[in-house]
């Protein structure tokens, strides 16, 4: 099974921590040339100076903020006038907690622009590249929201499952370009995202952190919560040349939490 990565650059959003760092180590393992997108120039430094360098690998960073389109377009023109990237992970950080009945319209508009504008706009970005190539991977981490709503969520829930729709829809057009769009649905995973999810519930209901923690993992079948490299792992077949044939799709990585087939 061919999953090397060897001399594709690769874009990963939100890679200074979590998900997105252990996805970015992942591809840098396969080979990839990896290029880390986050805000904090400091953060970004660190992070690069974790991945796995073969002598060969060209591992570099972009600093943008996903809530400022203009600074995003600038970072990416400035990627692909430099680079064909083959493999774009989208991934940011979720909108914030709270009921549906709290939120505002500038939530909603705040959290479209971050995730799905941010989204279609790297990804038009890198298609011309990724058509000559003859190779690309667009893989969207969203949430198993998509599949069933979750307490507390309720704008998250709103724009996530707008995000999968846009894949999907994206899917159908690009197919013919051998141009893979998949989205990948962390369940609960150890990261600092979820431990600040813990400890909104908690104050929300009144009660304490480890309490909703326990409850929380009361829902999982596997009885834990996933670790990021479990779910960069998944991510990083997606995007190897081992998944040419999967496309349109949405993975729950969630330990069977999940309440649907």
């Amino acid at each position: 099974m061919n999953i090397s990565l060897k001399g594709k650059y690769a874009l990963i959003c939100g890679s200074t921590q979590g998900i997105g760092l252990a996805t970015a180590k992942v591809l840098a393992g396969l080979g990839a040339n990896c290029i880390l997108m986050a805000r904090n120039e400091d953060a970004l430094k660190a992070a690069v100076a974790q991945l796995l360098q073969n002598g060969q690998q060209q591992h570099s960073y972009a600093i943008a903020d996903f809530s400022q389109k203009q600074e995003l377009s600038d970072a990416i023109h400035n990627i692909t006038s430099s680079h064909p990237v083959a493999i774009l992970i989208n991934n940011t950080g979720g909108p914030k907690a709270g009921p549906i009945t709290k939120a505002s319209p500038e939530d909603f508009e705040s959290a479209f622009q971050q995730h799905l504008v941010g989204n279609h706009l790297l990804a038009t970005a890198v298609l011309p590249g990724m058509k000559k190539l003859g190779y690309g991977r667009i893989i969207n981490i969203i949430s198993t929201s998509i599949k069933t709503p979750l307490p507390n969520l309720g704008v998250s829930n709103t724009i996530r499952a707008a995000v999968a729709s846009w894949a999907k829809t994206l899917s159908n057009e690009v197919g013919i370009y051998q141009i893979t769009v998949n989205n990948i649905l962390p369940g609960l995973t150890d990261t600092t995202r979820l431990g600040s999810l813990i400890e909104s519930t908690a104050a929300s209901q009144q009660t304490d952190v480890e309490t909703i923690q326990k409850g929380m993992i009361s829902s999982i079948p596997m009885a834990r919560f996933g670790q990021a490299e479990e779910i960069a792992n998944v991510i990083a077949f997606l995007a190897s040349p081992a998944a040419s044939y999967v496309t349109g799709t949405s993975i729950r990585v969630d330990g069977g939490r999940t309440p649907a087939i």
